[in-house]
């Protein structure tokens, strides 16, 4: 199990880092630097990746600071890190955090909004700068959800379409389309929102993480939307992605369990047990994990808001239309993704 203090720690940060950056020109609509936003970047036993990304990050025209979580490279590439021309600041945990370094690298931000990267994902030229100014013109929006392109050739990432054409209701004072669902990769958060929420939840650890986090934040009240004007490169490593869909299925059961009514927490239960007693690959892995983290999830419950259990069924309501018969489904709406493999 991922060490909780990390997550403990950052919900007993109440200091104002949110406003001691001297943020650079902004809001005039020209390039230049703008540090308005950090970058926060995990990365682990892939120095070649993760120096490639920091140097598309240095090349950047908002010139933002980089914090960089090194989930237990060596030492050598820790110093790499550090000797990078970007002059991130690098956090070096005990131990492999999870998604729960993000948590860490939120935690040491000094600016009011933070951009998830991967160690295989970099911003577009421009789009921090964007993301800053829909951020400071919607105070309610909590996190943005950018637009994915992936490898050289800059395909559209599937993701981008189900964003765009989520069902949720408009809200008047968040842009683009309201979701409950993004790319870890790919988002920029309102640090005050982030903290608020608590976070990435430590039970997860990886693996489909930031549907919870969508709920949390919207069950706080903050906004969740997508806006493809702001836009993220995407180069994954082609390798395979080793427990990828045992993690998926765990973390989608763990998120009911945490969040859901008990009648659908149980529901999805029935479905991975059929699934794991039919012999389907990774189902009884991904059952059995769940139920050793089961006990925690009921401690830590916390049932959403109506209103935004209503929005999660009306997502799952159009995932059941658009796959009636999607074998293993575990009732996870469509719009939750696994963030990127280059820090795991």
């Amino acid at each position: 199990m991922p060490d909780q203090d990390i997550n403990q720690d950052i919900n007993q940060d109440t200091d104002n880092r949110d406003h001691r950056t001297d943020h650079g020109s902004h809001g005039t609509g020209k390039a230049g630097p703008d540090r308005r936003t950090t970058v926060a970047v995990i990365t682990r036993d892939r120095p070649e990746s993760a120096l490639r990304t920091l140097d598309r990050l240095a090349a950047l025209p908002e010139r933002p600071p980089v914090v960089v979580v090194d989930n237990g490279s060596d030492d050598a590439v820790t110093a790499a890190l550090r000797g990078h021309p970007v002059r991130a600041e690098v956090l070096s945990p005990p131990g492999n955090t999870g998604a729960l370094g993000r948590n860490l690298a939120v935690r040491h931000a000094s600016t009011p909004y933070v951009a998830f990267s991967d160690d295989d994902s970099w911003w577009r030229p421009g789009a921090l700068s964007r993301a800053a100014d829909l951020l400071d013109t919607h105070p309610r929006l909590g996190l943005l959800a950018a637009r994915s392109l992936v490898g050289p050739e800059e395909a559209e990432d599937p993701l981008n379409a189900l964003l765009a054409d989520s069902p949720l209701p408009t809200a008047a004072d968040l842009p683009g389309r309201s979701v409950l669902g993004f790319l870890g990769c790919a988002c920029v958060v309102r640090r005050r929102a982030y903290l608020d929420a608590g976070g990435y939840h430590p039970l997860l650890f990886f693996g489909a993480e930031e549907t919870l986090l969508a709920y949390d934040l919207a069950a706080a009240g903050w906004g969740v939307a997508y806006e493809p004007s702001v836009v993220a490169h995407h180069h994954p490593d082609p390798g395979g992605r080793p427990g990828r869909s045992v993690r998926l299925r765990r973390n989608a059961l763990l998120t009911a369990w945490l969040r859901r009514p008990v009648n659908v927490a149980l529901r999805h239960t029935g479905r991975l047990a059929a699934s794991a007693v039919s012999g389907e690959a990774g189902a009884m892995t991904a059952l059995r994990e769940a139920l050793v983290r089961a006990p925690e999830a009921l401690r830590r419950r916390r049932r959403l808001p109506p209103r935004v259990e209503r929005d999660v069924r009306l997502l799952e309501q159009r995932a059941a239309r658009a796959r009636p018969h999607a074998p293993g489904a575990t009732g996870a709406h469509p719009i939750a993704r696994p963030q990127g493999e280059g820090r795991r």
